[in-house]
């Protein structure tokens, strides 16, 4: 039972007790304290109606940032030469992707996080980009 309702009953409990509410103050009383409480209801419902609202333009929002970042992660998988100088290679022992800087790329050999084998670092015959197989020329993009 809704608080409107609530007071509706004791609306209909104070009048069927035939108090006179214009020449009783005992009935006055009463008349203006289920009145009130009637105006009360009815604002209890109206913050109630905002707040389902509200509560239902925050879920959209949430489910929008929920797409955005989706999206921004499938843009980060695309190419690696957004990240910090950071190379991306497969790990041949156990296809771990693995991130490597400069700094690696220079000592030539790599030893896997995931399975500690050690490998060389070989780009095999590709000429064409910058190296990290994302197909971009970054020499070009410089200009």
């Amino acid at each position: 039972m809704t608080i409107s309702e609530k007071v509706a009953y004791l609306k209909g409990l104070s009048e069927g007790l035939g108090i006179d509410t214009e020449k009783s103050k005992e009935g006055k009383l009463i008349s203006v304290i289920v009145d009130i409480l009637e105006e009360v209801g009815h604002s209890l419902e109206d913050v109630d109606k905002s707040f389902d609202a509200v509560d239902e333009a925050i879920n959209d929002i949430y489910d929008q940032l929920d797409d955005l970042t989706d999206a921004e992660e499938d843009d980060e998988d695309e190419c690696c030469c957004d990240e910090d100088e950071c190379v991306e290679l497969e790990c041949p022992n156990c296809g771990e992707p693995l991130c490597i800087d400069d700094e690696v790329l220079d000592q030539g050999t790599i030893t896997c996080p995931n399975c500690e084998q050690k490998f060389a670092i070989d780009f095999g015959d590709e000429e064409e980009g910058c190296g990290c197989g994302c197909g971009h020329d970054h020499d070009h993009e410089a200009e």
